[in-house]
């Protein structure tokens, strides 16, 4: 009979040697990524808060006094109808950031993830952990934007807090499976360049965030309703329009879960298949 023992799947927080449940392990890892955000946060504003805010300062209050309200916004002024929209959008850029390139760098550069599953912690915590923190940077930066935006009248009402959430998920929507996919690579290449070039790229521009999806080409439009960001972008507008239809916001919402929980299942098959030893 083999004496091999099998490492159970705890962990221990270092400063009370107390074994934590799965979400305080979960924690840990959020803990460590913090302590080099609080010091590197500057290096992320440029990306993260001043672009949303720029697009909405350029198109919203510079190109939006051409634009005519009407069926197309819904209304509303253009910049109104351009604002919860970037919120999602700018979920959806910071999400995919953040689930790219750094998950290469704790498998491959850092080796941060090879450190945490020497401990106790196991691979699927670490997958959650990082999910959580990434969720954590979305909330956060679209939290400043929101504030911003509201600031400079773009925005108002109770309804952006839920927009708030609407967007965070629709970027957690993006950021699991593509923690999942960051996971299997070995070597970096093209593939980071090519996932913003080829799927945030067009996304941004074509899933709803500067006009209606209903300007698309017929044929082009069911590819615009398949990305997460369309389904981002109707929930943040509904919940900052005060047009919260239930079977929309429950259908829009339904989808957005089914990604990140697939995406999140994957992420953890991931994290243990590559940590496995």
């Amino acid at each position: 009979m083999s004496t091999d023992t099998v490492r159970p799947p705890l962990a221990v927080r270092p400063s009370t040697g107390r074994v934590v449940g799965p979400l305080a392990a979960a924690w840990l890892v959020v803990e460590a990524k913090w302590t080099w955000y609080r010091k590197g946060w500057r290096a992320t504003i440029g990306s993260s808060i001043l672009m949303p805010l720029l697009f909405l300062i350029a198109l919203g209050y510079g190109f939006g006094t051409q634009v005519k309200s009407g069926a197309a916004t819904e209304g509303m002024r253009y910049v109104a109808y351009l604002a919860p929209a970037l919120l999602a959008s700018a979920a959806v850029q910071n999400a995919a950031s953040e689930s790219t390139f750094p998950i290469l760098a704790g498998f491959k550069w850092q080796k941060i993830y090879w450190g945490i599953g020497a401990t106790p912690m196991s691979p699927a915590r670490i997958a959650a952990g990082e999910l959580l923190w990434i969720s954590m940077r979305v909330l956060i930066s679209g939290t400043v934007y929101l504030v911003i935006a509201m600031l400079l009248g773009a925005m108002s009402g109770l309804g952006v807090v839920l927009a708030l959430l609407f967007a965070t998920l629709c970027g957690m929507s993006l950021a699991a499976p593509l923690v999942a996919f960051s996971a299997t690579i070995e070597r970096e290449g093209q593939q980071f360049n090519n996932i913003f070039r080829f799927l945030v790229l067009p996304m941004t521009l074509f899933a709803g965030t500067f006009f209606p999806v209903a300007s698309l080409p017929v044929y082009l439009r069911p590819i615009a309703w398949l990305t997460p960001l369309w389904h981002g972008t109707e929930l943040t507008r509904a919940a900052v329009f005060g047009r919260m239809h239930l079977w929309p916001v429950l259908g829009h919402t339904a989808y957005l879960l089914a990604l990140f929980g697939l995406g999140a299942w994957l992420a953890a098959r991931q994290f243990q298949r590559r940590l496995a030893v």
